[in-house]
């Protein structure tokens, strides 16, 4: 294995961040000449760290980009590259039956939709565990009636970075996420048109994927 020089490391960094940027953009931030450094761009052209495009300049290549730290990588991916279809009920669905696709689907949260597709709302383990924990009669309650209503659920776009979603996870210590779009002609009071979800399990299967083909 080539061990790589501190200047080639650098030269790594900057092409990380400042992407595409020249060969000459690269040799005056390191306060050098372009010929200097041709042998440096080189190596790690060989090597796959950065990659060259004519006329348009030098950007990470397929081992930089699988070396880069976690946060860099989850914020150059967007939601809908990796997010998967929701399991989604109606309103009107009994609760036992909800718990019924709950373990059949074998996921933490259902996304609940009304009768056009538009999310309602979202229901989670807890929330049927809460409801149904001495209260005979919660099996042919509505599933809306222990629902999150749309108005306070936490969603993302597709459009929106894996690294954003990763963070309102975190703040708001859910497992999933509904992925949403407004509709274009959405009417006032209904919610957005609900196209997929996106779960701590896709993200930390998604960062293993890539370290492991890195």
């Amino acid at each position: 294995m080539i061990e790589l020089t501190s200047r080639q490391l650098e030269i790594i960094d900057i092409v990380k961040k400042r992407a595409p940027i020249t060969g000459e953009q690269i040799a005056e931030s390191l306060n050098l000449s372009r010929p200097t450094i041709r042998s440096d761009l080189s190596i790690l052209v060989m090597l796959e760290y950065i990659d060259a495009k004519p006329k348009v300049g030098y950007f990470p290549g397929k081992k930089a980009v699988a070396r880069l730290s976690g946060g860099y990588l989850l914020k150059e991916t967007k939601v809908k590259d990796i997010q998967s279809n929701p399991i989604i009920i109606r309103e009107a669905t009994t609760i036992q039956d909800a718990v019924v696709t709950l373990f059949l689907q074998d996921v933490g949260t259902l996304m609940i939709c009304d009768a056009d597709g538009k999310l309602a709302g979202v229901a989670s383990r807890k929330d049927f565990l809460k409801v149904t924990l001495g209260n005979p009669a919660a099996a042919s309650m509505p599933v809306s009636m222990v629902m999150t209503r749309q108005s306070k659920v936490v969603t993302v776009s597709p459009e929106d970075s894996v690294l954003d979603a990763a963070h309102k996870m975190i703040f708001y210590e859910v497992d999933s996420l509904p992925v949403v779009v407004q509709s274009e002609k959405g009417q006032e009071g209904t919610g957005p048109d609900l196209v997929g979800r996106l779960t701590k399990a896709s993200i930390i299967k998604f960062i293993l994927e890539v370290e492991a083909n890195g």
